[in-house]
């Protein structure tokens, strides 16, 4: 009777354990740096980190920046059709303002836009008073997890 039931046990872990994997946080990083500019714009200095982590379908959103010629007015998130190419906005961060500061947000993701996240095709972009078309700019990407 014991024997049966440890292995009852034993069966439902095993089915418990993908469900565990498949929630399993993903790690999202970027460096924020200047936005390319056509002219050499001395307002868009600057840098900046921002991690991602992504468990499920819900994103959660921190950051740092540091070094901008004024405050910051605002940071979003952009959707691109791949790396280097400017996007969208989709969605707002909150920013703590000042010349050096945070960056954080959280947000549901649809199906869709877990996805994306996980093709690297959304970047933070960082909005200051002297540079309001973009200071820092940065794409998330995926962290390989330790072990693999």
């Amino acid at each position: 009777m014991h024997s049966r039931i440890a292995g009852l046990l034993i069966a439902g872990l095993l089915l418990f354990v993908p469900a565990l994997q498949a929630q399993a946080a993903r790690t999202f990083k970027t460096r924020l740096s200047p936005v390319p500019v056509a002219a050499y714009n001395p307002n868009v200095v600057g840098t900046g980190s921002v991690t991602a982590t992504m468990t499920g379908s819900k994103l959660v959103i921190n950051g740092t920046y540091e070094g901008l010629a004024s405050a910051a007015t605002q940071a979003r998130i952009f959707k691109s059709t791949k790396p280097g190419v400017r996007g969208d906005a989709i969605l707002d961060l909150k920013v703590s303002g000042g010349t050096s500061g945070t960056i954080t947000g959280q947000f549901d993701l649809t199906p869709a836009q877990v996805q994306e996240v996980a093709a690297s095709r959304w970047y933070v972009q960082l909005h200051s008073e002297k540079a309001p078309d973009g200071n820092l700019w940065g794409w998330l990407m995926p962290q390989q997890e330790k072990g693999r």
